[in-house]
């Protein structure tokens, strides 16, 4: 591996972490916390876009072999079974996010309404479960 290979793998590292920091900043500084989620996504999406667009780390395992189908269709699948946990997880994290404080504010009226409360929240966080399992089925499948 050389050090043009180790750095090429290091720049969408750097990049997410740099996206991360400067989100963090904005936040601290009042900006809308929805933009900056956005900001994340597109940074996210770019990376991905460059990654997909430059596999330069087809070289980074030191051969010099080109690379065959199984190969790629493995990576397809990590690629899938990643972006299916990660979707899921997003989507989940938003629909708790949104729930759990109804919820709360349901069952601080009426303590009764807490059974039927905490059912939207367990129905938002199986939306993560369900994209895991979507991961699990897939990677199962990778031989």
């Amino acid at each position: 591996m050389t050090i043009f290979d180790f750095i090429l793998m290091a720049v969408p590292v750097v990049f997410l972490v740099g996206s991360v920091l400067i989100a963090v900043k904005a936040v601290s500084h009042g900006r809308s916390r929805k933009r900056t989620v956005l900001m994340q996504l597109s940074s996210f999406a770019a990376v991905f876009a460059i990654c997909m667009i430059c596999p330069f780390v087809v070289n980074a395992a030191g051969t010099e072999e080109v690379v065959s189908s199984v190969a790629n269709a493995n990576g397809m699948a990590f690629i899938g079974a990643a972006a299916a946990t990660g979707l899921s997880c997003i989507g989940g994290g938003i629909a708790v996010g949104n729930a759990a404080p109804a919820a709360i504010g349901a069952t601080s009226e009426d303590p009764k309404a807490f059974g039927k409360a905490i059912i939207f929240v367990a129905l938002g966080e199986g939306i993560a479960l369900y994209g895991m399992l979507i991961s699990i089925m897939i990677l199962s499948k990778i031989g």
